[in-house]
């Protein structure tokens, strides 16, 4: 590979972080607050790339008068030095390929179902005080899955958190394995690769695919969020409707 590919490649390479940097894609990704960092990322590649394709054309040019006459020689040693170079320059356009023809989805179903069956306890980790911050007011108060679970796990006997008897909100995409229906959500620390799932059990839920989102209104049942069930709290739904995938899918 001449260097004319490969900063051809380094301009598609920029041209794809800026492509899914300025659109909502980038939120299958990483953080809504990685934005910038892959926006200048893929400038900077492209005012690099950009600079080297001019300056070796501009090389070219200047050394052209001293090619004329260089023969078999230089012929031959071209080829021969084209056979040398290494072929992993092309790995790049693998990511470029991905971006610009397949448009990877957000982690999902096939994510939860490979983990293991439960929440991690530092997913939902207890209050550095011990307590929980009131319910917001109304009679079924929205809650990310995340801070459900973490309220199930540390305080569903009814303390602070207010989980007893009071109905939630909760918005995420049904998995359904080992006989039971689960309402799943990807947490996410800084980008995809570190996501993790929480997940509740589901009693009462229509019947509907894996993979689809709902938003159900449910009440907690005391005492499911155990070590014997791997932190995972089991609700009842008392109402339940399809929504659209969120453009982020993931909590943080």
């Amino acid at each position: 590979m001449n260097r004319d590919t490969q900063n051809v490649l380094l301009v598609l390479l920029g041209g794809a972080l800026v492509k899914i940097a300025s659109t909502d894609l980038y939120l299958r990704y990483v953080k809504p607050g990685n934005q910038w960092y892959l926006l200048t990322a893929g400038a900077v590649i492209l005012v690099l790339a950009g600079a080297a394709l001019l300056r070796d054309a501009w090389l070219a040019r200047a050394a052209h008068p001293r090619r004329r006459g260089g023969g078999a020689h230089d012929h031959a040693h071209h080829h021969a030095h084209d056979h040398g170079e290494p072929h992993s320059p092309w790995l790049l356009l693998l990511p470029v390929l991905a971006i610009f023809l397949v448009a990877p989805p957000a982690l999902g179903v096939d994510s939860v179902q490979r983990s293991a069956a439960g929440n991690s306890v530092r997913g939902a980790a207890d209050p550095a005080d011990g307590r929980f911050m009131p319910l917001p007011a109304g009679q079924a108060p929205e809650l990310r899955l995340s801070d459900f679970v973490a309220r199930a796990v540390w305080d569903g006997s009814g303390g602070s958190g207010g989980l007893a008897g009071r109905d939630v909100t909760l918005t995420g995409f049904v998995v359904h394995r080992a006989g039971s229906a689960e309402l799943a959500r990807l947490v996410i620390t800084c980008c995809a690769a570190d996501a993790r799932p929480m997940t509740v059990r589901l009693t009462g839920a229509p019947d509907v695919p894996s993979g689809t989102w709902l938003r159900v209104r449910a009440r907690l049942l005391p005492g499911s969020a155990t070590v014997a069930d791997g932190y995972t709290p089991s609700v009842r739904v008392l109402d339940a409707e399809p929504v659209p995938a969120p453009a982020e899918a993931y909590e943080y």
